[in-house]
């Protein structure tokens, strides 16, 4: 059964694999350069994307990252091409771990795009509590979004985007306002801390899990994003009947958040099979069958009384006798 509470409108999407301007979504097979290369100018309003930097030995000394980076210059020159000046790109990267040493490579885009004149508006941190263990350093429990803007004139809508407020009732304690609500009635800023944590105060947070294999929108992408992480760029950067691209789509949870919120997507990815789930993933979400958590959706939290949540007997035992 889907994870999906209210019920989605059908829709019929015209999906094409080469740029059509009359097309729902775009899915476009092999290099990403050469497919933006063919793109007009100026005609995407959001551009993001998770990049690829699992690259083994090309981290392995600084130079290896440099490498990575200049081989990436010329697809960061085309989507600076392609972006419309009220457009946003958001890029969003962990950290690479090499033999112990952390490169946190939002470091190394950051320069990379301030090159091209783009403003950094928030560097957005993703927050998770499942992850890979360490033991000689701390365990690594985030990764960033980077969100620039082309220039001062950009698209951000925050209504669409806001979380409930902690203290809805919180009033105005002095002045010619003094007794009437000092927030917003539609809720608060969100911040730039997107959690999966569940508080006391659960609502006022961004809960956005990773995809792990449990999650309802796993596939077999070993990085996939999550439609919901995107969904909140999308709403909140650009309007309906815009443009948004993924220059390295994946399975198409990009473009998913784009055509679920009445956008136009389009996608580059040059493995076949992913390519192949993507537009099944379309389908799916035109004919209501898509599996994926809805946007908001609290995350689980454990009362107590399940058996993984209670401290092991064993170490009970230890701790009585040691």
């Amino acid at each position: 059964m889907a994870e999906n509470s209210e019920a989605l409108q059908l829709w019929d999407y015209k999906v094409a694999s080469a740029f059509d301007l009359h097309a729902d979504a775009v899915v476009a097979p092999g290099d990403s350069l050469e497919t933006l290369r063919a793109l007009p100018s100026e005609f995407v309003k959001l551009i993001i994307t998770s990049p690829p930097y699992n690259l083994g030995k090309a981290y392995e000394t600084a130079r290896g990252l440099d490498q990575y980076l200049n081989a990436l210059r010329p697809v960061v020159d085309e989507l600076v091409r392609i972006l419309s000046p009220e457009g946003s790109l958001c890029w969003q990267v962990g950290n690479y771990v090499e033999k112990g040493e952390v490169f946190p490579l939002d470091i190394f885009y950051y320069q990379l795009f301030k090159e091209h004149g783009f403003k950094l508006r928030n560097r957005i941190v993703w927050y998770f509590e499942h992850g890979l263990h360490a033991s000689k350093r701390f365990s690594g429990r985030y990764e960033t979004l980077l969100w620039f803007t082309k220039g001062d004139a950009y698209t951000f809508n925050l209504d669409p985007v806001r979380v409930p407020s902690k203290y809805p009732g919180k009033t105005h304690f002095k002045g010619l306002k003094k007794g009437q609500p000092s927030g917003n009635p539609l809720g608060k800023n969100p911040s730039d801390i997107w959690r999966i944590v569940v508080d006391d105060f659960e609502t006022s947070l961004w809960n956005i899990p990773n995809v792990k294999a449990n999650h309802p929108e796993k596939t077999i992408h070993p990085c996939q994003f999550p439609i919901e992480l995107v969904e909140r760029c999308v709403l909140a950067m650009t309007d309906e009947g815009d443009w948004v691209l993924d220059p390295f789509s994946g399975v198409g949870s990009a473009l998913l958040a784009a055509l679920k919120n009445k956008r136009r997507a389009f996608g580059c990815e040059k493995e076949e099979e992913y390519i192949l789930i993507a537009r099944q993933r379309i389908a799916d979400l035109a004919s209501g069958k898509l599996r994926y958590r809805q946007l908001g959706k609290p995350v689980h939290q454990p009362t107590g009384r399940e058996k993984v949540a209670q401290v092991p007997l064993e170490w009970l035992t230890k701790e009585t006798n040691g």
